[in-house]
């Protein structure tokens, strides 16, 4: 059985983990030193974040400023490369997800995820020299 990293951790989330071309479906634990989610059919297949890893957290918002239900974890970039890695997870719960992240990783990681138009934007804007 897979050991949590967490001496404390919130109550479990039903949520999907989006790896690879699949979905797995399973429970999120927000804990005091990682993001777990475990697999409801597996124990055994699980994902352990610990929070040094996160570079950080985007989140949806509707236009009628809403959380929407995923929720995308940014890791930093490992060993020499520069490729910044992306976990994509499913919840009901992301809101408070997102609150008790919040609460371990610091109020400036947790970010507003960039819509296809921002990046259009970004991307035809003028750069300032």
């Amino acid at each position: 059985m897979v050991q949590s990293l967490n001496t404390k951790t919130s109550q479990a989330f039903p949520a999907i983990a989006y790896v690879g071309l699949g979905s797995i479906y399973g429970n999120v634990l927000v804990g005091d030193k990682a993001f777990e989610f475990f697999n409801e059919a597996n124990v055994e297949d699980a994902i352990q974040i610990p929070w040094d890893t996160i570079d950080h957290v985007e989140g949806i918002i509707t236009r009628d400023h809403k959380i929407g239900r995923q929720i995308v974890i940014v890791l930093k970039p490992q060993g020499r490369s520069k490729r910044y890695n992306h976990l994509r997870f499913s919840s009901k719960c992301s809101g408070t997800i997102l609150k008790l992240v919040r609460q371990e990783i610091g109020n400036d990681k947790v970010v507003k995820l960039p819509t296809v138009i921002d990046k259009l934007l970004n991307l035809f804007s003028k750069r300032k020299g």
